[in-house]
């Protein structure tokens, strides 16, 4: 199973394990909500799920390192009580509540989230004196004598045998109270993932020529050598920064990420090019409207690698563009909405003066983020979106202010006025997004890649669900066009397939 596949069947069971009856109970009981474990080589984003379902489903996330832990961090240290049995006083064992249990309803104080994740890695990597409170814990959902909170579910993760010497099987007992998760890597649901979070157009198109590179884990006399999904991710971070620096990414950076010797030299053979072609081709003046007919002639004789890196420079540029577009639109929305509450009590509470109301929904706003933020149910762009759309509300208080008194329907009207102010620099981001999209058809054809190239660079786009939404709103005929003849023959090729 991919990592996709695998985060849908968590969120899928957290709606099932938290839907209720009318009395207000689970209707899977706690006892019969079998935890999750999740098997899969390293690097491959299982930790990273974990914290993206959180945010998705809006619910609490505890995640613990096992392998950090002793077994009093674990389980509690133990203390000395006095009990009275068949009337007689005896001194009896008891534990602390857990560290991790106890975290758990710190996590519910803290936030108000009374559902969430408890996340548990390395599960089965656990120490000997470990062990057996790791089996009790997935059977019992206990720590000790202290219970998991109902609400909450367990989710584990591992690696296989082959990939840790510390890996300890589970026996029969355990395995069959648990649900299992086999993780491998898929490098066109990576894509999707890296298309939609802006990675580096040159990790993606260097992963589109060399598909198995992209996930590696070889033995060889010098021990292991590897290359994982987390490792392109981070490299991919590091280049962009390099970029903004004015620094130069070589090999031996590169080998810090992909500890793969043989793989680290190819991409970073890869990368001189990338820059290079990107430098040749002019690509900022393709986006101008302004190729160079020489250049366009060059392309169309240059080697089919030559054109996948051209293509691939292209499709970032497009696809950062329409990016753009996508978080202005969901900025926009964020501000609207605290318009809207801003009119409404505008409405209702006619006495009040229309700066403060602003103020208000203002400080609203900013107390929604906050709460949010520490929750962890934020992720970074919409993070972002808060502080632009608290800033614009903050911009439109100032300039009220110096106004001067007004009332309530003048000062929305300003206000709205300013909102469309800010749209119309939506829309004109949307526009340029489009032009974009434009430009690079024209170069397309211009250069004759009509074939293989503009299949590829229609595939390349569709792999980005931001990139869906927003085409399937613009106006481009041959995006249309090019999509439709790509799906015909798709839908083409699956009959001859079933034919043969």
């Amino acid at each position: 199973m991919n990592i996709k596949r695998a985060k849908q069947e968590i969120k899928d069971t957290i709606e099932a394990y938290f839907l209720k009856n009318e009395w207000g109970e689970y209707e899977i009981p706690a006892i019969r909500q079998r935890p999750i474990l999740l098997l899969g080589s390293p690097g491959i984003g299982k930790t990273q799920i974990m914290e993206q379902i959180a945010k998705e489903c809006q619910i609490g996330l505890v995640a613990y390192t096992i392998t950090h832990h002793t077994r009093q961090s674990a389980i509690g240290l133990p203390f000395i009580s006095k009990h009275t049995f068949d009337g007689k006083e005896q001194a009896v064992t008891e534990y602390t509540m857990s560290e991790i249990v106890a975290s758990i309803y710190e996590k519910i104080e803290k936030t108000g989230l009374k559902e969430g994740i408890l996340f548990i890695d390395e599960i089965n990597c656990v120490s000997e004196t470990l062990a057996p409170a790791m089996l009790q814990f997935l059977q019992c959902k206990t720590f000790g004598n202290h219970k998991i909170p109902d609400g909450w579910l367990i989710v584990a993760a591992g690696n296989p045998p082959e990939y840790n010497k510390s890996v300890r099987e589970f026996d029969v007992v355990t395995m069959d109270r648990i649900r299992k998760i086999e993780v491998e890597a898929d490098f066109q649901v990576w894509k999707e993932y890296a298309y939609a979070n802006g990675l580096h157009p040159a990790v993606i198109s260097y992963l589109n020529t060399k598909k198995q590179n992209f996930y590696q884990m070889e033995t060889t006399v010098d021990g292991r050598c590897f290359a994982t999904p987390r490792g392109w991710e981070d490299l991919s971070t590091m280049i962009g920064i390099y970029e903004k620096i004015d620094k130069t990414i070589d090999r031996e950076v590169v080998a810090q990420y992909i500890q793969h010797p043989k793989i680290a030299k190819d991409f970073a053979n890869y990368l001189e090019l990338f820059y290079k072609y990107r430098t040749d081709y002019q690509i900022e003046e393709i986006f101008k409207g302004n190729p160079d007919e020489i250049l366009m002639k060059k392309v169309s004789h240059a080697s089919f690698d030559e054109r996948l890196a051209v293509l691939g420079l292209l499709i970032s540029k497009v696809n950062e563009r329409i990016r753009f577009a996508v978080e202005k639109e969901e900025e926009m929305e964020l501000l609207q909405g605290t318009l809207i509450r801003y009119k409404e009590s505008g409405q209702a509470e006619v006495s009040k003066d229309a700066l403060e109301l602003l103020e208000e929904v203002t400080a609203g706003l900013l107390f929604e983020e906050k709460q949010k933020k520490e929750a962890e149910l934020l992720s970074r762009r919409q993070e972002q979106n808060y502080r632009r759309a608290g800033t614009l509300l903050e911009t439109y208080l100032q300039r009220l202010r110096l106004e001067g008194s007004m009332d309530f329907e003048t000062a929305f009207a300003k206000i709205k006025e300013w909102f469309e102010e800010e749209n119309q620099k939506y829309l004109q981001m949307g526009q340029t997004a489009e032009q974009y999209l434009e430009y690079a058809f024209d170069f397309l054809e211009g250069t004759g890649l009509t074939g293989q190239e503009m299949v590829i660079f229609i595939t390349e786009l569709n792999s980005n669900a931001r990139s869906v939404a927003f085409l399937q709103e613009c106006e481009s005929e041959r995006y249309f066009r090019y999509n439709k003849e790509l799906l015909f023959s798709e839908k083409r090729e699956k009959i001859l397939e079933k034919l043969n």
